[in-house]
């Protein structure tokens, strides 16, 4: 399979505005991609195409290799997905909910146990969702969306509001995930997570992709053009990446006078508010 996820050149409209304005980009198999914008950029509507909940007005879409419209249901049992609506029953505890899910996908309940021992849930299966903490709930879903082992999986904000802790632990199992092959769609708002997680992002802006490429090569790309000294006089100054900066620093160094040297390297949260200019 040459990719998991193709787009190209889609356009979706509701009413006035385009709501996706001429996507295109793909998903190579085993990647984590990270599609990051500001609310309202139409990362959950990408989402939704690329589930089949909402129809494209033009373009292509390719998920698992096949064109979107001849994706059928068989299709869809190779893919999980997380979202804001989980789907999952307050009345029931966490081990109801997950042998609920695995009958309806005809997953054996074998599945069930392993699922809930890789998600850190299985000695806390027999309690209540409703009584269950926000983080507890979010590792329930993710155990749902990963009972029948999905090739593919979608992931919209599976962090959002979550403690530090519990963050590190959905990330963690998340690139256990990845390690055994699965390909991760993952929408964030956390770009520290995107920074970690991700081999390529793209941002999406008013519909648009108006960038991608890995973490680093976006930050090599929107590097400023100074070198930023600390000296031992606590001052910090900054200098032009050209020769006559160079000997600046050279001199600085010769008298022994530099703690620090380093480039200016923005962070992926500098570089998304420089193209958005907006926050999240």
């Amino acid at each position: 399979m040459k990719e998991m996820i193709y787009l190209e050149d889609v356009c979706l409209d509701f009413g006035s505005s385009f709501s996706l304005d001429h996507l295109s980009f793909q998903v190579m198999p085993g990647e984590v991609f990270g599609f990051l914008g500001p609310s309202g950029a139409g990362k959950t509507t990408t989402m939704k195409l690329l589930t089949k909940q909402l129809l494209k007005k033009s373009g292509q879409i390719r998920i698992l290799g096949k064109e979107i419209e001849k994706v059928e249901r068989a299709d869809y049992e190779r893919i999980g997905i997380l979202s804001d609506t989980s789907g999952l029953y307050e009345r029931m505890t966490i081990e109801e909910n997950l042998n609920f899910f695995a009958a309806l996908r005809n997953v054996p309940k074998s599945s069930v146990r392993d699922t809930l021992e890789n998600v850190r849930l299985y000695d806390q299966r027999k309690t209540l969702l409703k009584k269950c903490s926000k983080g507890m709930k979010q590792r329930a879903v993710l155990a749902a969306s990963l009972l029948h082992k999905p090739e593919l999986l979608f992931l919209d904000e599976p962090t959002s509001g979550l403690d530090p802790a519990t963050i590190q632990e959905i990330h963690k199992m998340l690139r256990l995930l990845n390690r055994q092959g699965t390909t991760i769609f993952l929408t964030t708002h956390n770009m520290e997570e995107a920074d970690k997680l991700c081999g390529r992002i793209g941002i999406l802006h008013q519909g648009k992709l108006i960038a991608g490429g890995s973490p680093q090569e976006l930050k090599l790309e929107y590097a400023r053009d100074e070198i930023e000294v600390l000296t031992t006089d606590r001052e910090t100054l900054k200098y032009p990446k050209n020769r006559e900066g160079g000997e600046r620093i050279r001199e600085l160094l010769e008298q022994g006078r530099c703690l620090t040297v380093h480039s200016q390297e923005p962070n992926l949260e500098e570089i998304f508010l420089l193209l958005t200019g907006r926050e999240f």
